[in-house]
């Protein structure tokens, strides 16, 4: 789950990390009441910005600068409906506008390659990270941390060595070590801040926030999940989740259904491997074997399938009985569409008759001839 700015920023802040002075709002007049206290209470400026979940905010007109109640109004009034990245703004963060010298970026991601966290610094904050890399490919630091352990400060400061600080090493390695535990204590797959600001006062403030968490971690911290922001379904994948299936819709044209999501993925990289793009992500194993119609039907209704290829492989589940189930979708809906099957494991003679029976089809011989034939299909080649 993702989690906008004035959601991630409580975490920074509990964990030691300094951010702004601030607040959210939903109509413009609550916007002003806000910015008219933090400009009251010591003067200078508020920073008005879009609270949605997504980058480059800044570049779209999302973030904007005021000197005063009237112009936080008027200006939270414009940021205020408008769309970033097809997401509609529903609230702003004002926030004191704090002068700083320099931008950091810093965060603790999930990393793939070591199955284990990983510290990122670099000194091109203020940017895309993609932006930073092609500007100073080696700008970038990096510590990979045992979980068991967490990092070690001494192994941190290592990593800063000759990154051009000028003194600031010590501050930084503090913030480093305060964002870990918040990406430990909030179960975060990805805790950023850019940027991470040099105040011309002194010191260092996060003045921005990403935080994604696992998924799998929301039962454990229920009012945090609470400010999250769900990811946004299509139609299809709404109906997906309603049934309880793991549906998502993708671009391509060839519609997949097997059991288990690792066999689900494999099948999606053989259909890209033959040059075709999958329509869709649905795995079918565990109990989801008895929704065979619902899940039948979900990829026939996605308007792009022009092809569908089925891949059973049983070991404890049977495939004969996955088979079965749809196989009585079949019978309900009718597709017409050129369909391939693959089927292997547990119960697969079992099936196979079933297939012939029934269907008056034979699967092919293996999951690469079976995702071949669907992507020829979708081109309009073999039927």
């Amino acid at each position: 789950m993702n989690f906008e700015e004035h959601a991630g920023k409580p975490l920074l802040k509990a964990a030691g990390i300094p951010v702004p002075d601030g607040g959210t709002a939903i109509t413009a007049e609550t916007a002003a009441d806000i910015a008219g206290k933090l400009i009251g209470a010591s003067g200078g400026k508020v920073v008005v910005k879009a609270q949605v979940p997504t980058g480059k905010r800044g570049k779209a007109g999302g973030i904007k600068l005021a000197g005063s109640a009237d112009e936080a109004r008027e200006v939270a009034a414009a940021i205020l409906g408008m769309t970033i990245a097809e997401h509609v703004v529903g609230k702003v963060l004002v926030e004191r506008a704090t002068p700083f010298t320099r931008e950091f970026y810093a965060a603790v991601i999930n990393d793939p390659e070591t199955k284990g966290p990983k510290i990122l610094f670099s000194t091109l904050g203020g940017m895309d990270v993609e932006e930073a890399a092609e500007q100073d490919a080696g700008a970038m630091r990096t510590l990979s941390v045992d979980i068991r352990k967490g990092p070690e400060k001494g192994a941190v400061r290592a990593m800063l060595d000759g990154a051009g600080l000028d003194g600031l090493e010590d501050q930084v390695v503090e913030v480093l070590m305060k964002l870990y535990e918040a990406y430990r204590a909030n179960d975060a797959e990805l805790m950023e801040i850019n940027p991470l600001a040099v105040l011309e006062a002194g010191g260092l403030m996060a003045l921005d926030c990403k935080f994604t968490m696992d998924d799998s971690a929301l039962p454990r911290h229920e009012d945090l999940a609470m400010t999250g922001t769900p990811d946004r379904l299509t139609g299809l994948e709404a109906k997906g989740k309603e049934l309880d299936l793991k549906y998502i819709e993708l671009d391509g044209d060839v519609g997949v259904l097997a059991n288990g999501a690792g066999l689900t993925m494999t099948t999606m990289d053989v259909v890209r491997h033959h040059g075709g793009t999958p329509a869709n992500f649905l795995e079918i194993g565990g109990e989801a074997y008895t929704k065979g119609t619902d899940a039948l039907r979900l990829v026939l209704e996605n308007p792009k399938v022009k092809s569908l290829v089925i891949n059973f492989c049983g070991a404890f589940a049977r495939t004969d009985v996955m088979t079965q189930g749809i196989l009585n979708a079949w019978d309900e809906l009718k597709p017409t569409l050129p369909t391939f099957w693959s089927v292997h494991g547990t119960g697969d003679v079992e099936a196979v008759a079933m297939l012939k029976e029934r269907l008056g089809v034979e699967p092919l011989p293996d999951m690469s001839a079976a995702c071949k034939a669907a992507v020829d299909a979708a081109k309009g080649g073999a039927k």
